[in-house]
């Protein structure tokens, strides 16, 4: 199914406007979790007793009188409108500084969770000058260029800004493909970025990272306050809070994550096409996907990393795909452009692997004359 054409400005201000909406949305999804939390430990914690609602956020019960359902129903959203509301003024501290950690910050812990490190001209002369050439052809500043020393074959960008735009490869990506390839991955990297992709990308890792982070500890202080509240485990009532509260803390997280999938499944289609306007080598940037595919997997790094790569053959949790098909990208390709899809010569393991010894990492050889 071909990609339908799009303008690149509308392509950039439907990003920069879903940008604003998932700033909005994320903190309105937080607070709405914590209102649903509250909700239900007061449901659960105090059906069946009536109660008044000075009386219960003072801390006071008065157990032994039966209560009807709406009445128990009112109790539990008048607490969980004065938990909200009384913790407004934390929650919008918590969230924008954590955001804004995120925010400065972002291209250290990226740098530290990828173990890449920045190159220069003089140390990758053919991938520094062919990021540059793209970078005038593009109308764009140069973004920061860095590697990951493993045999994996992959990229990504990053960053926010001028200042913080990067382009990250692995020295597998270097030694196995050939220099129109390797120009076909950077153009893609740097559609990214013309795109304003990593932008969102970079919005959406930072909110599901502290839904995630609060789902975690939550949930280690429950299992906690379970196993050692001799009260809550006679009465019973601990552990269904306990449950649905873990509930709620995942179902949110699974919304922050769907919200990534989808940007990064239609994205890859754009960065494709991007490619190839800006190269005019359908053909190479092709063959470069196939050199890719069931390569791409990068050792010791995280799901958040894989997500911004240009491919991600495992999927997330191992449920969900957070690329397209490699196949349906090709396919897509050639039909745009009218090309045939490539074929390419398979190298055998054993030959690979002779070819990657001899392209030593420079990293690894300082002070020696690179081969």
């Amino acid at each position: 199914m071909p990609i339908h054409p799009a303008g690149l400005q509308t392509h950039i201000w439907n990003n920069n406007l879903k940008s604003v909406l998932l700033l909005i949305f994320y903190p309105l999804l937080i607070i709405g979790m914590i209102w649903l939390l509250a909700f239900v430990s007061g449901y659960i914690y105090y059906g069946g007793s009536i109660h008044s609602y000075d009386g219960i956020i003072n801390g006071q019960t008065a157990w032994g009188h039966q209560d009807t359902t709406l009445q128990t129903l009112q109790t539990a959203v008048r607490l969980a409108n004065h938990i909200v509301l009384n913790n407004l003024w934390l929650i919008f501290t918590i969230i924008p500084g954590w955001f804004a950690i995120s925010w400065f910050f972002h291209t250290e812990m990226i740098r530290k969770l990828a173990h890449s490190r920045p190159v220069t001209r003089k140390e990758e002369p053919v991938l520094y000058n062919l990021l540059e050439n793209l970078s005038i052809a593009a109308g764009i500043t140069m973004p920061k260029l860095e590697i990951i020393e493993t045999h994996a074959r992959n990229a990504f960008a990053s960053g926010i800004d001028k200042k913080t735009y990067t382009v990250t490869v692995t020295r597998g990506l270097l030694n196995m493909l050939s220099k129109d390839e390797l120009e076909g991955v950077l153009a893609h990297e740097l559609t990214h970025i013309i795109n304003r992709d990593v932008r969102l990308l970079i919005v959406t890792i930072i909110f599901a990272g502290m839904i995630g982070f609060f789902a975690q500890l939550v949930w280690s202080n429950l299992r906690y306050s379970f196993i050692f509240s001799r009260h809550e485990r006679r009465s019973g009532k601990g552990l269904l809070i306990m449950i649905i509260l873990v509930a709620v803390l995942w179902i949110g997280y699974l919304l922050t994550l769907s919200t990534r999938f989808a940007l990064s499944r239609r994205r890859e289609y754009m960065a494709d096409a991007g490619a190839v306007q800006l190269t005019k080598k359908p053909g190479a940037m092709m063959r470069a996907l196939l050199r890719i595919a069931q390569r791409d997997q990068i050792p010791e790094t995280t799901d958040d990393i894989m997500l911004m790569c240009i491919e991600n053959s495992s999927p997330f949790m191992g449920l969900f795909a957070t690329h397209p098909p490699m196949e349906k990208r090709i396919q897509i390709l050639s039909e745009m452009t009218n090309t045939p899809v490539p074929q390419i010569t398979t190298l055998s393991a054993e030959k690979e692997k002779r070819i990657e010894h001899v392209k030593k990492n420079p990293w690894l050889t300082r002070g020696r004359r690179k081969p």
